[in-house]
């Protein structure tokens, strides 16, 4: 079995600690993550929005960490390095590629936002398969066939968020609503890809999910 540990997810920040060893996305203080560096032997990354990518708790890790392996989407590389990522630490993905860091095989996803990001999926040899994708339109052309763990964005509700933005524009206000249909999964592709890809043993995780005045 998996063993995750979702320290923050949203627009708050976002970072998930795997297996006590891999942790994605680093959007948060360096104090919430203090308890767990020590453990920690890979850092990926999926894209620059501040909440994904908190540029202080990095340098910090950089610093306190400096043989921590990194590994991210090229869009990543220059930000890293300016605060004080060793390059040689820091392994630039291919999309659909396989890596192996050992302790487990990362495969890099595409995803659809508004800024260039992936999401990943995670094979262990004796724990299983898993997939964490947050921050994205839509999961096309991506699979996860019977995987033991899903930590899949489920921002909206289609229904209540279209009553929202036509309540807004029979106001005349701004409805910041339509940014996080262009840039956010809603909990109905969401459910539609897990239903399609889980397996009797499979577990899921709604990820990312919107909050009022959040875009």
């Amino acid at each position: 079995m998996i063993k995750y540990n979702i320290i923050s997810s949203g627009s708050q920040g976002n970072a998930v600690i795997i297996n006590d060893i891999i942790l994605i996305d680093c959007g948060v203080s360096y104090k919430m993550l203090k308890p767990y560096i020590g453990q920690l032997k890979l850092l990926l990354l999926t894209h620059i929005h501040s909440d994904h990518f908190n540029k202080r708790t990095l340098r910090l890790l950089s610093q306190n960490r400096p043989t921590l392996r990194f590994g991210c989407g090229k869009w990543l590389v220059e930000a890293l390095v300016g605060l004080g990522v060793n390059k040689a630490n820091i392994t630039v993905f291919e999309f659909d590629k396989m890596y192996s860091y050992g302790v487990c095989n990362v495969i890099p996803i595409k995803l659809t936002h508004n800024v260039p990001n992936c999401g990943y999926k995670i094979h262990f040899a004796n724990t299983g398969k898993m997939i964490y994708a947050t921050d994205t339109n839509n999961l096309n052309g991506i699979s996860a066939y019977h995987y033991d763990l899903y930590l899949i964005e489920a921002n909206y509700e289609d229904d209540a968020i279209q009553e929202k933005i036509r309540q807004k524009k029979a106001s005349g206000e701004y409805a910041y609503e339509c940014k996080v249909l262009r840039n956010h999964l809603s909990k109905a592709k969401c459910d539609d890809f897990i239903y399609r890809n889980i397996g009797p043993n499979g577990i899921y995780v709604y990820m990312h999910c919107h909050k009022d005045g959040e875009g």
